[in-house]
């Protein structure tokens, strides 16, 4: 006797209208149909007369396959149905194993379907228009602790992340715990949407976010689907950009703008902790694009709300100088920036004054510079990239009630009364500052500050690099 043929088959979602032609037309020529009884009612008006159905009952997909092998091989055309896509948590890996478990030679064919999570993702609008993956939470077949790692790598690596099997009675906190993860990951808005019986009558559409995404309201019979970093509600639809900007922000900049943009975007997306204030991400974006070091959201220390302040007080004229300890940081200040708010950005340590100063007091050269540029410039921003010196002797010149500093950086770097200066500055709480803490800084990174300042109007857009 010649042997059949198996054919697996995914039938969609659950509609007749997501049934592919191609489908259709296997299950018209099959001699026995296996599946889930189900199903057959979304088949069985192209069934021929005479086709066979057999059930083998819900989670019985191993004697479903047995049945589909036994069925081939006293010849007959056999097609095993799936929901979905047959590929997907459906029949097709168990078909091909059980083949290579019996040595068999029957033929077999794989017809791909709709799968559910394509379906909840046309009903939510576009949320997969990037990079996605697809994660089940049971684990009947799975280790939890398994689970558990790719729900951190799809979080952390920002995939769009489709859920199948999120949740069913005896298995109620496992989606719970998934939230909380992706939480130490995203953003709290990012976008959850989530359908419910897709396709069929019962359907269910929802939106919300991660922060008030409620499990409860989740079954076995649900699709959720938890957009990236980049995703968005457009009336009430999920959209995920293509790209990780648009093309429109990228309009009309240089091509050293257009780096930099992307470069602040890649930045935000690996933050470990994104739900910060928008001043202080700001300046964080540009100290770790500066240094390439993530440990500046450990130890950057920005008063609340000292950036957009200082900012504020410059656009509107109240600030006028910038006062540097050495003139690295001078010269990293964009120039751009400060013509466009009428900014002087000034470093006193080549001022023919400080040499005398220095030998009079017996005094370094910053710290001498630092006195002059208080007698002259006392209410100025002033930012330390290099003496720590020069940052204790405005410490020592604010107690003495000589000078009165807008707003102060201290970003001094190495290993000799760096940290001690660094702390002498947080008790005056009433003067904005933004502190690196620690033995780390730098002229190139006192300077990338107070640039994040002086462009903070870009910060909403995410938009640096115009004076580049």
């Amino acid at each position: 006797m010649s042997s059949g043929k198996i054919i697996i088959a995914g039938i969609g979602p659950g509609s007749k209208e997501d049934i592919t032609p191609a489908v259709l037309e296997a299950v018209k020529l099959a001699d026995v149909v296996v599946g889930y009884k189900y199903y057959f009612q979304f088949i069985e008006h192209v069934l021929r007369p005479g086709t066979e159905c057999i059930d083998t009952g819900m989670r019985k997909e191993r004697q479903r396959a047995e049945e589909a092998f036994i069925q081939a091989e006293s010849g007959k055309n056999v097609c095993v149905i799936s929901s979905g896509d047959a590929g997907i948590y459906g029949m097709t890996p168990l078909i091909y194993e059980m083949k290579k478990e019996r040595n068999s030679d029957i033929e077999i064919e794989a017809i791909p379907g709709i799968s559910a999570f394509q379906k909840a993702a046309a009903l939510l609008g576009a949320p997969i228009g990037h990079d996605f993956c697809v994660l089940s939470m049971s684990d009947l077949l799975t280790p939890w602790a398994t689970i558990e790692k790719r729900i951190i790598a799809a979080a952390s690596a920002d995939f769009v992340t489709a859920i199948y099997n999120p949740k069913s009675k005896g298995r109620y906190w496992q989606l719970q715990r998934l939230v909380e993860l992706f939480l130490e990951e995203r953003s709290a808005d990012t976008p959850v949407g989530y359908v419910r019986q897709a396709g069929r009558e019962e359907q269910e559409i929802k939106i919300t976010t991660l922060a008030e995404f409620s499990v409860e309201e989740i079954d076995m019979f649900t699709i959720v689907i938890i957009g990236n970093s980049q995703s968005y509600n457009f009336e009430n639809h999920i959209i995920t950009p293509r790209g990780y900007y648009h093309q429109k922000a990228t309009e009309g900049v240089g091509i050293g703008q257009g780096i930099m943009m992307e470069s602040f975007r890649t930045i935000e997306s690996e933050l470990a902790n994104k739900d910060i204030p928008l001043d202080k991400k700001w300046a964080l974006l540009h100290a770790i694009h500066t240094t390439a070091d993530f440990d500046m959201e450990n130890i950057l220390l920005v008063d609340k709300g000292a950036v957009e302040k200082l900012y504020h007080e410059f656009a509107s004229g109240k600030i006028k100088q910038i006062i540097t300890d050495v003139t690295m940081v001078t010269s990293g200040v964009r120039k751009g920036a400060l013509e466009r708010l009428g900014v002087e950005v000034k470093c006193y340590l080549n001022d023919p004054r400080v040499a005398e100063l220095a030998t009079k007091f017996g005094i370094t050269r910053t710290q001498a510079g630092i006195r002059l540029a208080v007698e002259e410039h006392p209410n100025a921003l002033f930012a330390f990239g290099n003496a720590p010196t020069a940052l204790m002797e405005l410490c020592r010149l604010i107690r003495l009630e000589k000078a009165t500093p807008a707003g102060i950086i201290a970003a001094p770097v190495g290993f000799v009364n760096v940290k001690e200066s660094k702390h002498m500055v947080k008790p005056f709480t009433s003067i904005p500052k933004l502190i690196v803490e620690g033995r780390k800084g730098g002229s190139n990174l006192a300077a990338t500050l107070v640039n994040s300042i002086l462009t903070y109007d870009d910060a909403e857009q995410l938009r640096p690099g115009r004076d580049v």
